[in-house]
């Protein structure tokens, strides 16, 4: 072991693994609750437009796979050994994805309930609806290109640092 590679450096890692995947599921199990309570809502007075109106919980759910790309990304890179300075990239690629995820998540869960019933009182509104979604959902988006920049620069660094 030396400064460069000490043992506790998987730790920050797996916080990294950790926090992609939890930071995720909460956005997304959020934007899945809070635009379903709209869906239910305008189900009632229009129900052949449940599906329809359906997309922000489709959406709210891709929130969570940007979450698992990276978390398995990150726990294949996971070494006994390895440098600090690779451990703290993944960490700080966990992070990038999960808060991303956990802001485009409220946002997806606000826009998809306020826009379902706006579209079940107007149903022109839906095409914008379906537009601002997706600029919520590219938030998101923003977070995983960032993240997966960071582990593979992260997985660039030799292990020779650790003298193996």
């Amino acid at each position: 072991m030396s400064d460069l590679c000490p043992v506790y450096a998987p730790f920050f890692s797996g916080m990294g693994c950790m926090s992609a995947m939890v930071f995720c599921a909460f956005g997304a199990s959020y934007g899945t609750a809070k635009s379903s309570v709209g869906i239910a809502q305008t189900s009632i007075l229009r129900p052949n437009d449940m599906v329809k109106n359906c997309i922000p919980v489709v959406m709210a759910g891709i929130i969570g796979i940007y979450g698992l790309v990276i978390s398995v990304s990150i726990s294949n890179s996971v070494k006994e050994i390895m440098p600090l300075y690779q451990s703290f990239m993944h960490l700080s690629a966990g992070l990038a994805v999960g808060l991303s995820g956990l802001a485009a998540g409220f946002a997806v869960g606000v826009i998809g309930d306020a826009g379902v019933r706006g579209t079940g009182q107007q149903p022109k509104l839906y095409v914008g609806m379906v537009l601002i979604l997706i600029f919520a959902e590219v938030l998101g988006l923003y977070g995983l290109i960032v993240a997966l920049i960071m582990t593979s620069r992260a997985n660039q660094v030799s292990s020779s640092i650790c003298g193996l």
